[in-house]
């Protein structure tokens, strides 16, 4: 066993020597490239570092030339700037100097001139005093032929320029207000002649009490029921008066609200065809008749908005305008009337080139507030203004109808052309109902804003009270005065009277002569 592992342990030791001579070998082979490389790249570096200085010192040179050459460059251009501002300076200098001469000559010449005028005005002076002393000889010498004093004369003088003035005035006004008169009269009538031929709107006469037919008379006991007790509870219930006389196979319903009665007129006719007539019946048809109204009331409202052409209303204001149709003005019925009125100032608006949108709205909107009237307190000017500034409405539109019946001042064309329509509509003949006495008094007091002026001998209120005739003294009322009473006569009736349309003042002055062949 130990002869074997000699020659192994000869042949490691021989193995590891020959590892240690062949690196030491190449240690130094590689140690001796390595020195070579690193000279060599010295060398390479000193000969691009020399390079470098050489192109450095190239680049340094071309550098300085330039500079050399653009401040070369530069002080010749401010050389020539210099020179040319110094040209321009001597140039204002002389021109200065030549404006410095002409202002002396000018002073010169002005010194010259109030020598002169200095000569001229003690001239004019003297001249005055002389015209002065010569202006009052002749004031003393006329006072003396006329024997009036300057001031009578002075007076007397006025007095006849505005006795003339004062004539020429009335006639230039006469031609002037006759021509305007008369040119707008021919377009006034051709629009209104227009509007109203293009509105066909229907006249719907109304009154304060409904009539009810019965089958046969024995049913107004069964409408009174045992001890009066059906008629009290269809009366409590709707706020109505049934009359029950002697008029055969009929009921009827007395009340000034248009809703409760046509609410009673409905129960009571559902009752009748119904056959079942007791105090429950009679609470269930009322208030089946109360949703039946509000659904009519919606169905009108929005049929007139359509009608017109208005869109984007508020609903509330759409169902305010259907209860229109259950109210009444002087037996006019108060919704057709509405949708007249915006038809009238829809067309005429069209006609002048208003704005004919906010003309139909205010139209129609412009007796908003008699719909609540009944149960609120105030005009229903004022009522629907509120109800309008509530539901957002344009002002252009609450003004246009706050104006209709004279409580405000008309700004716009549109709040003239809805006065005018509601005129229009509601003077028309049989539009609307007066009393007797109400016209009487009408007349009676157009004939006494007329008998009150001095020089009128007796006036006629005509033609339903739309034109008062006044006939004059002819001693004390002349062709021109004429032309002057009838104007305050007629602001003095617009003063104190409210009236539909208007009212014409006719003025006569008459003389006649009276002789007899015998």
């Amino acid at each position: 066993m130990n002869d074997i592992n000699v020659p192994v342990i000869i042949v490691i030791i021989v193995a590891l020597v020959a590892g240690v001579i062949a690196f030491g070998v190449g240690y130094l082979v590689r140690k001796n490239t390595a020195e070579k490389v690193i000279l060599s790249a010295e060398f390479k570096a000193k000969e691009i570092i020399a390079e470098a200085s050489k192109a450095a010192e190239s680049v340094k040179k071309e550098k300085v030339l330039e500079a050399k050459e653009e401040a070369h460059q530069i002080r010749k251009e401010i050389d020539r700037e210099t020179k040319d501002r110094r040209a321009e300076i001597q140039k204002l200098e002389r021109r200065n100097l030549q404006k410095e001469e002409a202002l002396d000559k000018k002073a010169l010449n002005l010194e010259t001139k109030e020598d002169k005028l200095a000569v001229k005005i003690k001239t004019v002076e003297d001249r005055e005093a002389e015209a002065e002393i010569l202006y009052s000889n002749q004031i003393k010498e006329l006072e003396r032929i006329s024997q009036l004093t300057t001031e009578e004369a002075k007076n007397q003088l006025l007095a006849d320029v505005e006795k003339d003035v004062q004539h020429d005035t009335v006639v230039l006004i006469k031609e002037i207000e006759g021509k305007a008169r008369e040119e707008a009269n021919k377009k006034a009538k051709d629009i209104l002649a227009y509007a109203i031929q293009k509105c066909a709107a229907d006249y719907v006469a109304e009154s304060t009490v409904s009539l009810v037919n019965l089958p046969n008379d024995e049913m107004k006991g069964r409408i009174i029921g045992r001890e009066g007790r059906n008629i009290r509870a269809l009366e409590t219930l709707t706020g109505v008066d049934l009359i029950i006389d002697d008029t055969p196979e009929a009921v009827i319903l007395s009340s000034f609200d248009p809703i409760r009665r046509e609410i009673a007129r409905m129960a009571l006719e559902k009752l009748i065809i119904d056959g079942r007539i007791h105090p429950t019946r009679i609470e269930e048809m009322v208030e089946k008749s109360k949703k039946e109204i509000e659904q009519i009331i919606k169905t009108e409202g929005e049929n007139a908005t359509f009608e017109v052409g208005i869109h984007n209303l508020h609903p509330e204001l759409i169902r305010l305008v259907g209860r229109l149709k259950y109210r009444t003005s002087y037996g006019q019925n108060v919704l057709k009337h509405s949708i007249e009125v915006a038809h009238l100032a829809g067309l005429m608006a069209a006609e002048i080139g208003a704005d004919v949108k906010v003309a139909k709205r205010a139209g129609l909107l412009h007796d908003i507030g008699k719909a609540v009237d009944h149960d609120l307190e105030g005009t229903h000017i004022e009522l629907g203004m509120q109800i309008l500034r509530k539901y957002r409405e344009s002002k252009a539109v609450i003004h246009a109808m706050s104006t209709h019946h004279g409580d405000y001042e008309p700004e716009s064309i549109e709040a003239i052309l809805v006065t005018a329509a509601d005129a229009l509509s509601a003077a028309r003949p049989g539009a609307r109902r007066e009393t007797l006495d109400t016209y009487i008094k009408r007349l009676e007091s157009l004939e006494n804003i007329a008998n009150g002026y001095d020089g009128v001998e007796k006036s006629f209120a005509i033609q339903a009270g739309r034109e008062v005739r006044v006939v004059v003294i002819p001693e004390k009322i002349g062709d021109d005065d004429m032309f002057l009473l009838a104007r305050e006569i007629s602001k003095k009736i617009e003063a104190d009277l409210d009236y539909p349309g208007q009212i014409k003042v006719n003025v006569i002055r008459e003389s006649r002569v009276t002789d007899f062949a015998k």
